[in-house]
């Protein structure tokens, strides 16, 4: 999961003009409020590809996100972090249905983030649907805002082998080629990815398996970096309860081959629900549910006047793993118009590796 959804009920707010108060949320970023005017997601519907690649405009909420966990040739660690947020408009009757121009009820928002040991640099733009300053193509594949893209390469039956990533802000910037042979990964049943204990749910996938591969620059010094890169796709239009107040979201690479996602979706009164995939070296998943899982909070830094836990412990005892995710930079805070904290982190213990941490709801 991501901050996305919050983002962009802010740029609702900010793009559409709206001078009204807006009705009271309901649960985290207004993420349970009423969806009827929306698609909703269900249980065994199949994804599929090209066409999923790109926009799901019956959807309210849908995002494009990129993280890179990246090295020098001094081995110098680095992250980025790359989104493309689409927010639709409530459907107001048959008007609605022009959707060109200035009638487009797509808002679309960008976050781009570079992290290193000592720094950490975020940048956001908004624009409105329609009007050709932002969107998603699928001949060729391409999400874009303003001159921030992530652009295949590759045909379009296969967009995901061969991509570029770029993105600026005032004090970094970097471009990147992404590559991978192996397949994607549908999360949760088949793409279907359960959120609550209620049903809530959204359509995900994901391609843990990039290498990346360019240029990263940090006050204005250019290193070359490489390293392992992950996409996440989602989309819903309701996918959490009134109860549920932010989450804490993990994909790790382990040096074994494997890769690992959990979320933790936490929640005012009970426990939280989690779950994860576990993905084998060749692209083949096993779930995760809650009893596979242990998650715990290990120590935690004063980030904005906030308690942020920035060291973690995961046990996946059925799969021998027993570590420490500890992050790369514990201030690695969001500070945009809605803040979060989300940056690489280091696993060690029963296996080595790396990975990207995002913490919402704090």
């Amino acid at each position: 999961m991501n901050a996305k959804a919050l983002a962009l009920l802010l740029a609702t707010l900010l793009l559409s003009g709206c001078d009204d108060k807006a009705d009271e949320e309901k649960g985290f970023a207004g993420l349970a409020d009423d969806a009827s005017s929306y698609a909703q997601v269900t249980p065994g519907t199949p994804l599929m590809f090209p066409r999923d690649h790109g926009a799901h405009n019956d959807f309210r909420i849908e995002w494009w996100y990129v993280t890179a966990n990246l090295k020098d040739a001094d081995g110098q660690s680095f992250g980025v972090q790359w989104t493309l947020f689409r927010n639709a408009l409530p459907r107001s009757g048959a008007a609605s249905q022009d959707n060109h121009g200035w009638n487009n009820r797509n808002l679309w928002m960008g976050h781009a983030a570079v992290t290193s040991a000592d720094e950490h640099y975020a940048a956001e733009r908004y624009a409105r649907g329609g009007v050709g300053q932002a969107g998603v193509t699928l001949a060729p594949l391409t999400a874009w805002i303003d001159d921030w893209a992530l652009a295949s390469h590759a045909s379009v039956e296969n967009p995901l082998t061969d991509m570029q990533l770029q993105a600026r802000g005032p004090q970094f910037g970097y471009t990147l080629r992404l590559t991978s042979s192996k397949p994607l990964v549908l999360q949760g049943q088949n793409g279907f990815s359960q959120k609550s204990d209620q049903g809530q749910a959204s359509y995900y996938y994901s391609q843990p398996f990039f290498q990346a591969e360019g240029s990263l620059e940090i006050d204005g010094k250019t290193y070359r970096v490489s390293g392992p890169a992950w996409l996440d796709r989602e989309w819903s239009s309701q996918p959490l309860t009134e109860n549920q107040t932010g989450w804490d979201w993990f994909s790790l690479h382990l040096a074994g081959g494997a890769d690992v996602m959990l979320y933790r979706m936490r929640q005012k009164d009970g426990e939280p629900y989690l779950t994860g995939t576990w993905i084998n070296a060749d692209g083949s998943t096993e779930p995760l549910a809650a009893h596979d899982i242990e998650l715990v909070a290990q120590d935690t830094t004063q980030v904005e006047g906030r308690d942020m836990p920035t060291q973690w412990s995961v046990r996946i005892p059925r799969k021998g793993v027993d570590v420490s995710v500890e992050a790369l930079n514990p201030y690695a805070w969001m500070n945009l118009q809605i803040p979060y904290w989300e940056g690489p982190v280091k696993v060690s213990g029963s296996q080595q590796g790396e990975g990207y941490l995002e913490m919402t709801g704090y």
